[in-house]
């Protein structure tokens, strides 16, 4: 089921908070609307369910304009953050509910509930009430209830934060597998970029209501498109360092990189990721700074460091070791700097 999206904006009075957002989610495509709290994620959620109106601009589902069709009459299934549970009826009366008002044969119900209970793991839990459940169990509730309408569409309003660190790296490998094997159309709102990068076939990232960039989470990480872009996704965050692009070279205090990029910028941002920088005894690296911190994360030490009351971030060896305060170099591979207009953020390449 395709969806468009055709300039659609949103304005509450004079506070405009989605600007002519255009984009078109294909057929079972698993696509994540991600941004800041604010940025109109959510707004855009509720235009699609219908569930809000629409300020301007043309919302179609499948070849077919719904603008202004009834949330009813748009063949859409919502799981809320809030799971939205009815607290007087069972796990299994929950999730046939959806059933039961379209008036479907008993024996349909129970046995469409039991497949769909299988599918998230809710079979013992049938004859449960919402407030015998943990907030892992409920959420599965609200995912199966919208299920089991087997819908033309999914919409998902950050579903997963309300559960700790284990049950979102759980839910997130099912919410795939299921999404997977459903094949139905799904757009899933969240601030969480690891959420985002796990799950989206395509990622499309806002900020103060207006689209900055959409691709696979691949393209988004390797290519991002602005300043913004490169700060939001990656975790820790891209450095950044401030300087002047020009002639083949950046400039900054005490720093002088050769670099392929032909655009100039008297007020540049150079952006590396962690895993491209390297540490190095102080003096036999691109520059010298102070380490603030280590942190053991598993597989890597995560070392913070302190230049000129900037910090940077590198990805050392797990075996890595070195106290507060040291004075080290930092290495930063060429090939992996990204350049940036400090004036409006757009890249410089």
């Amino acid at each position: 089921m395709t969806i468009r999206l055709d300039r659609i904006s949103k304005s509450f009075g004079a506070l405009t908070v989605l600007q002519e957002l255009s984009l078109t989610v294909e057929p079972g495509e698993f696509l994540v609307l991600l941004g800041e709290s604010g940025c109109g994620k959510t707004t855009a959620l509720r235009m699609i369910a219908g569930l809000e109106s629409v300020t301007s601009g043309r919302i179609e589902i499948n070849g077919r304009e719904v603008t202004d069709v009834a949330p009813k009459d748009r063949d859409v299934a919502m799981v809320f953050q809030s799971y939205a549970l009815y607290p007087h009826m069972t796990v299994a009366e929950n999730i046939g509910y959806p059933l039961k008002i379209r008036q479907a044969p008993n024996s349909e119900i129970q046995a469409r509930v039991r497949e769909v209970a299988a599918q998230v793991q809710l079979d013992p839990l049938l004859g449960r009430y919402p407030r015998q459940l943990s907030g892992g169990q409920r959420q599965r509730v609200a995912l199966a209830r919208a299920i089991i309408r087997r819908p033309a569409v999914f919409l998902m309003d950050e579903p997963l934060s309300n559960l700790d660190a284990k049950l979102r790296g759980h839910m997130r490998a099912e919410l795939k597998h299921m999404q997977h094997d459903l094949g139905v159309t799904t757009i899933y709102v969240t601030h969480d970029q690891i959420e985002a990068m796990t799950l989206a076939h395509r990622v499309a990232l806002l900020d103060h209501g207006r689209l900055q960039q959409l691709g696979p989470p691949a393209e988004i990480y390797n290519d991002p498109d602005n300043l913004f872009v490169a700060g939001f996704i990656g975790s820790p965050p891209m450095n950044f360092l401030k300087g002047a692009l020009k002639a083949g070279r950046f400039e900054a205090p005490g720093i002088v990189i050769g670099t392929p990029i032909r655009g100039e910028a008297a007020n540049a941002v150079a952006g590396i990721r962690p895993e491209d920088c390297a540490l190095a005894a102080a003096g036999a690296g691109d520059l010298d700074a102070e380490i603030y911190s280590t942190e053991l994360i598993g597989d890597h030490v995560l070392v913070t460091c302190q230049r000129e009351a900037q910090t940077i971030a590198i990805k050392a060896p797990k075996d890595y070791s070195a106290d507060i305060g040291a004075q080290v170099g930092i290495r930063l591979n060429p090939q992996s700097l990204y350049f940036f207009d400090g004036t409006d953020g757009r890249r410089v390449r």
